[in-house]
């Protein structure tokens, strides 16, 4: 167990989140595509990037109308949509990468998507489990001590 301050731990967990993701999530595309790695790599790093640059993106306009409109706690509709939301919009960005990229049709592509996207809630169900146990949040440290 390693007890870290918040911003550092927030930092870690992103920095091996991500490379993780990108390792696997190469597997997974070069296994998808039937291609090498070097086809699949670059794919996952841009999904990488676009998947972090997207989730700031839309968690600072989602957390603003959440300010505009008063609410203070989020229900699991709200929850829900939220997730619809975030999930949606990555799709706009990376069924058309998949398309371009290895050269298949949209329905290629979106099931390629469907792919990533069970393959996300899997690991990062079991990633963050991990992670939890290893980094404790700074207020569980507190209480262990």
């Amino acid at each position: 167990m390693f007890r870290l301050p918040a911003t550092q731990r927030r930092l870690i967990y992103v920095a091996l989140f991500e490379s993780l993701a990108i390792v696997l999530s190469t597997i997974l595309l070069n296994m998808m595509s039937k291609g090498d790695g070097h086809s699949s790599l670059p794919v996952a790093v841009a999904v990488s990037v676009i998947a972090v640059v997207w989730n700031f993106i839309f968690n600072t306009g989602f957390e603003a109308a959440e300010r505009r409109f008063g609410i203070v706690k989020r229900s699991l509709p709200l929850r829900a949509g939220h997730a619809i939301g975030f999930e949606g919009g990555l799709v706009l960005f990376t069924v058309p990468l998949f398309m371009v990229w290895y050269q298949v049709g949209f329905l290629d592509a979106l099931m390629m998507e469907a792919a990533i996207l069970i393959f996300f809630l899997v690991f990062t169900f079991f990633f963050t489990l991990a992670f939890d146990r290893i980094f404790p949040l700074p207020h569980q440290q507190m209480q262990d001590a």
